[in-house]
């Protein structure tokens, strides 16, 4: 089996970085149960709690966009262990303050997730090496592992959140502002110990660092266009202007989505529709990430066996369709259900996304390539939150489902047209037998 042979294969600094995201994704999970219940508990209406989300990922753009462009300079070792001391001071800062602009600045620099999902840089410095120490026969497997560890950090967090906040509120008779507030010293707890793993890292991810020889061949994707040398110019090749635009458009579409109903405001709507306890929530919460999680394993021989595009659109419309339906139903099994198929399906795209991008780029520029896009879409869902603020006040939050489902709809239709064709280059790079060095 292809999966356990690049397992087998995989060195030291792919296994730290699937640590990383399992610990990082985690501490998403853990402060994303609680944001916009902590907001409301200190007295911040939902129109300023939207826009809170919307600032804070505005925030998150700027500075992803400062870190990845010059991660390659910087290094990339040292992006992370700067984000690991944000994370850090952010949670000490949500502990002990409850003044909305000090918080909205430690949220914007310490990249506290409001869609419990990635927002800051670390995700696009984390692709890139794992590409740039990962051959093509072997990048699905090696990103859908980082996806499933990503998930399962986030499941863990969920799971954790719902048991403390519930034992420090019931058991220890603490206030729900203080429950809350604690959860953001264990946040700051996992970004020290990720900040001790991060020194580990090897010279081999930085960029500089030749770990296996490319395969030479003559690919139908913008066949002859040579990237410029690496450290010589900051320019983009023509092979990344001619298809990042076009790929950009697609994922902020289904980004901007997403921004309506991020899972903060899905907590938010189930917590004040159905009235569930943090244990229930973070029970649910556990399951339907647990299954995102088991997920990302089929997603790598998706993308293998029909191409990363046709893998893409055979996950995402259905979940699309999932989350969309939720808007209709008042019966929390039913929307337990709906969520479970949800989560089963909506990122089981992540991995044919991440194989597509770094298949057709040019290695020096992945980095870059990979920043834009998360930051595209950083930038995109900034839209929804606060439109969902205004929707939450009305009581007609459900609303927000509808749009996320439409938007990526139509991204799927866009992806389809344009870009259908290139599963079958992408098929034959990783056709070519590699091992991992």
């Amino acid at each position: 089996m292809h999966l356990l042979k690049t397992l087998k294969q995989t060195n030291l600094d792919i296994r730290i970085l699937w640590i990383s995201v399992f610990l990082r994704m985690a501490s998403y999970g853990l402060t994303n149960q609680v944001l916009a219940l902590y907001l409301k508990k200190i007295k911040i209406s939902e129109f300023e709690i939207g826009l809170f989300m919307t600032l804070t990922l505005v925030g998150d753009t700027i500075i992803s966009y400062f870190l990845t462009w010059n991660a390659d300079r910087i290094g990339r070792r040292k992006v992370m262990l700067i984000g690991s001391i944000m994370m850090l001071a952010s949670g000490v800062v949500f502990t002990y303050s409850t003044n909305f602009y000090i918080l909205l600045t430690a949220a914007i620099f310490g990249v506290i997730s409001p869609s419990g999902d990635e927002t800051g840089p670390f995700k696009s410095v984390e692709e890139a090496s794992m590409a740039h120490l990962t051959p093509y026969n072997h990048r699905p497997e090696v990103f859908a592992f980082h996806g499933l560890f990503a998930t399962a950090g986030a499941a863990a967090g969920s799971l954790i959140c719902g048991f403390l906040v519930d034992f420090m509120n019931l058991e220890l008779n603490w206030s729900l502002k203080k429950s809350y507030q604690s959860i953001f010293i264990v946040y700051s707890l996992i970004a020290a110990v990720k900040f001790i793993l991060m020194l580990f890292l090897s010279d081999k991810c930085e960029v500089y660092i030749e770990n296996f020889v490319e395969v030479d061949e003559h690919s139908t994707l913008m066949e002859g266009d040579e990237p410029e040398e690496t450290g010589k110019s900051s320019a983009l090749s023509n092979t990344t202007r001619y298809y990042l635009p076009r790929l950009l458009i697609i994922f902020m579409l289904d980004s901007l989505g997403y921004g309506f109903m991020p899972s903060a405001w899905v907590v938010y709507y189930l917590k004040f529709t159905f009235q569930l306890t943090a244990k229930v929530l973070g029970i649910l919460f556990f399951v339907t990430n647990s299954v995102d999680a088991v997920s990302s394993l089929p997603s790598a021989y998706f993308a293998k066996v029909f191409g990363p595009v046709k893998a893409i659109l055979f996950t995402q419309a259905p979940s699309a369709v999932f989350f969309g339906l939720v808007a209709f139903s008042q019966q929390y099994v039913v929307v337990a259900a709906l969520l479970l198929l949800y989560y089963l399906t909506s990122t089981m795209d992540v991995v044919p996304r991440q194989v597509l991008l770094t298949s057709i780029m040019p290695k020096e520029e992945i980095t870059k390539v990979m920043g834009i896009v998360n930051i595209g879409k950083t930038f995109a869902r900034c839209v929804g939150p606060i439109f969902t603020g205004k929707l939450a006040e009305h009581s007609k939050l459900r609303y927000g489902f509808i749009i996320n489902g439409a938007c990526v709809l139509f991204a799927d239709l866009v992806l389809a047209i344009n870009f259908l064709h290139i599963d079958q280059d992408i098929l034959r790079k990783q056709g070519i037998d590699q091992n991992i060095d």
